[in-house]
């Protein structure tokens, strides 16, 4: 199993008041954070995109361009572009050239997107939330095929016999289709033969493992073979020394954060109680000590099979330290842990992320 982290890059002030840090800070911590990564062996980095004041990175491409000439060996993801409201050959262009800075380490994780900010920024209508991702996702793959393009769509201008520069190392540049427990997307992602990313931040894992069959069964159906397609968790958490230190540094942060979203949301005010269920060991949380951890990380795989495991790290603002001590755990404790214990499941396929 491949692992690795992915950050939103947080700004905010943690609930324990230490107060916010600069985007600007927040962007050096980041790549040294991403560094970090790649010096312990993780298998993938990933930052995602957001347009909003408590979180600095709008152009996940800019960063992992930036890490790409600072890392060897780690790959380098968006997590997740919002494909819907950015245009596809831009998208194609920014990572063919991470691609090309990284000696092929990129890769697109396109998403319909959880925030909806980005939407009236550059002009589009909510309306259409779906049927942008669709149209757009079917360019960036054509995109993908060859350097001339032509194709038409109802969202954006034509492409007539049109060449697109440059062309990255990978062929095919990956792209991942990320997804938040809707069918649809699901499907849809099994239909076109691509590899799935499931975002799991709440409630419990086990129902989620439904809709990765269902995933595999859309492949199946479209005549692609299912060992051929990875499929990726993304979860939150914290690792610490201890249990106790993990749940003490955490829970404010979570406490804060989620009740912030929640508020915007109209979702009922985060509980301890639901806090306790969602880090128990069949709970969404991956908060704990190292073993506690690579454990969920082991259960989980029992329930998915899955290729590829991502865990967010900074929710609510962790101070960098502490952030870095956390990336240290996962590749120095938790991931040792985890490869021993699936090493007798790994197989030929069990790794795909570049040939997708």
């Amino acid at each position: 199993m491949e692992l690795g982290l992915f950050s939103f890059a947080e700004v905010n002030p943690d609930a324990r008041g230490s107060g916010a840090v600069t985007a600007e800070q927040r962007m050096r911590n980041l790549l040294e954070e991403i560094e970090l990564a790649d010096e312990l062996g993780l298998d993938v980095f990933g930052v995602g995109e957001h347009h909003r004041p408590d979180f600095a990175v709008a152009t996940p491409a800019i960063i992992l361009a930036a890490a790409a000439v600072r890392t060897k060996r780690i790959r380098l993801t968006s997590a997740v572009t919002v494909l819907s409201s950015d245009d596809p050959v831009r998208v194609f262009q920014e990572f063919a050239t991470v691609d090309l800075l990284s000696g092929g380490r990129a890769e697109i994780m396109a998403g319909r997107g959880s925030f909806i900010e980005s939407f009236p920024l550059f002009g589009y209508a909510l309306d259409d939330y779906d049927t942008l991702f669709e149209e757009k996702l079917d360019l960036l793959l054509r995109l993908r095929e060859g350097t001339r393009v032509t194709w038409s769509g109802r969202h954006r201008a034509p492409l007539r016999d049109q060449s697109v520069y440059p062309r990255p190392v990978q062929d095919p540049l990956p792209v991942w289709i990320a997804v938040g427990g809707t069918p649809v997307s699901v499907v849809r992602a099994g239909r076109l033969g691509l590899p799935l990313a499931v975002a799991i931040i709440g409630g419990k894992p086990a129902p989620f493992a439904s809709l990765v069959d269902l995933y595999r069964q859309a492949a199946r159906t479209a005549g692609h073979d299912p060992a051929t397609l990875a499929v990726g968790i993304n979860s939150h958490g914290f690792i610490a020394d201890s249990s106790k230190a993990a749940v003490d540094a955490y829970y404010p942060r979570y406490l804060d954060a989620m009740g912030r979203i929640g508020r915007e949301r109209g979702w009922p005010p985060p509980t301890r109680n639901r806090f306790d269920a969602e880090v128990a060991p069949d709970g969404a949380l991956l908060v704990g000590s190292p073993e506690e951890v690579a454990r969920k990380i082991v259960a989980e795989h029992a329930l998915f099979g899955h290729d590829r495991m991502l865990l967010q790290l900074g929710i609510g603002g962790p101070s960098h330290a502490e952030m870095m001590h956390a990336i240290e755990l996962f590749g120095t404790q938790v991931a040792p842990i985890v490869r021993r214990e699936l090493a007798p499941a790994v197989t030929a396929g069990a790794s795909m992320s570049a040939a997708q």
